[in-house]
């Protein structure tokens, strides 16, 4: 029997639909909970610049098919990548990720994301840099990173160091999810939209004849509502969250948390105390670090900052975690990951300090963004 190879790219991945006033940017891949791929950023710098230099378009659409807005980057084709060939694959594919986020982070037209339902990592880094950010009863936020050996990036450092108190050092360090509601209330989103109203918002959306800011924000508030925060929700206890995450290393914060578990049963201190126990030790350590320096850095200095520890962990420059982590959640799913160094204690401060440093080979640059006239976008409404 002859063999047969598929060399037929993926399309669809990526729809853009819309007319000419009002553009809608979907990612299309369902299946993989809208997963990043290269060419899936690829088709989005490509089509978001075009837009953006389009003046008959008046803003645009962002959102998901599924149940995912999106779920990250596609990791398991990352490291599949890197296997089969170089390190600096892996490195690409952020350079491009990166860059996309700073295009969306810095749009010049009104970018509207609406994301009902799944977002994490490369996810969060599409939505939530721009200025409406629509957030669902569907919508689940968070950046499990440090449980596969990596830690938070597309520019999380940046609006994780923002949130209220230590608020950012506690979601980066444990990978706790939140939702909608409650990416409302600590200013990770800037409306709340049912999500069986988010069809009839788009159409309301573009009746409009000349959209800009304001006007925008006012259907939105039309259809925002102001859902009420569950009593046992981690935001309600950050009286301890920030005694606890403003420690100054993760041992610390560790036994700070389990001090207060012997006074206080309360599930969200019981999983904090769990996921730190279970990530990867040098990961956590650059989390803390990163979003403590992003707290005092720009965007787009988060972002290089960002790129360079990527490069670092792709090398496994001072650990090959990364590598193991996905071998243990996503490959042979054991969930049993070897750490090295396996504790924290044994992770040394060098050993932190030279992921956040340049890579000396030929080729390597830190990364490269380009001038951009429009400022970056503020949720202040």
């Amino acid at each position: 029997m002859a063999s047969h190879c598929n060399f037929n790219r993926q399309l669809n991945q990526i729809l853009f639909e819309g007319d000419s006033f009002c553009k809608k940017v979907i990612l299309n891949r369902p299946d993989k909970l809208n997963s990043l791929n290269s060419e899936m950023i690829f088709q989005l710098l490509k089509h978001l610049r075009a837009i953006e230099m389009d003046s008959t378009v008046k803003f645009v659409i962002l959102k998901g098919n599924g149940r995912a807005f999106c779920a990250g980057g596609d990791v398991v084709a990352i490291v599949t990548s890197m296997l089969s060939g170089h390190w600096s694959y892996g490195a690409r594919f952020y350079e491009k990720q990166f860059n996309l986020d700073y295009l969306l982070a810095t749009y010049k037209k009104p970018l509207i994301a609406l994301i009902d339902g799944i977002v994490m990592g490369g996810g969060a880094g599409l939505s939530l840099h721009g200025r409406f950010k629509i957030v669902t009863e569907k919508t689940v936020f968070a950046m499990p990173e440090v449980a596969i050996g990596l830690f938070p990036d597309c520019g999380a450092s940046h609006f994780l160091s923002r949130l209220p108190g230590h608020f950012g050092e506690f979601l980066g360090v444990t990978g706790a999810r939140l939702d909608g509601v409650e990416m409302l209330h600590c200013g990770l989103a800037t409306h709340f939209v049912f999500s069986k109203d988010l069809d009839l918002l788009e159409n309301t959306l573009k009746t409009l004849k000349s959209p800009d800011i304001t006007s925008i924000n006012q259907i939105l508030s039309n259809f925002a509502q102001k859902p009420i925060i569950k009593e046992n929700s981690s935001l309600k206890r950050l009286e301890i969250i920030n005694k606890c995450f403003s420690k100054d290393s993760i041992e610390e914060i560790l036994l700070a948390l389990e001090q207060e578990a012997k006074n206080k049963a309360e599930t969200w201190i019981t999983d904090a105390i769990k996921s730190i126990k279970s990530g990867s030790p040098i990961s956590l350590k650059i989390t803390l670090r990163s979003i403590r320096e992003g707290r005092r850095q720009s965007l787009s200095e988060c972002l290089i900052r960002e790129y360079t520890i990527c490069c670092n962990i792709l090398r496994t420059t001072a650990s090959a975690d990364f590598f193991e982590g996905s071998r243990a959640m996503l490959f042979d799913k054991d969930k049993k990951p070897k750490w090295e160094p396996s504790k924290l204690e044994l992770v040394k401060f060098n050993t932190v300090d030279i992921c956040f440093s340049g890579i000396d080979e030929d080729d390597w640059k830190y990364l490269q963004l380009p001038v951009r006239n429009h400022a970056i976008s503020s949720s202040k409404l």
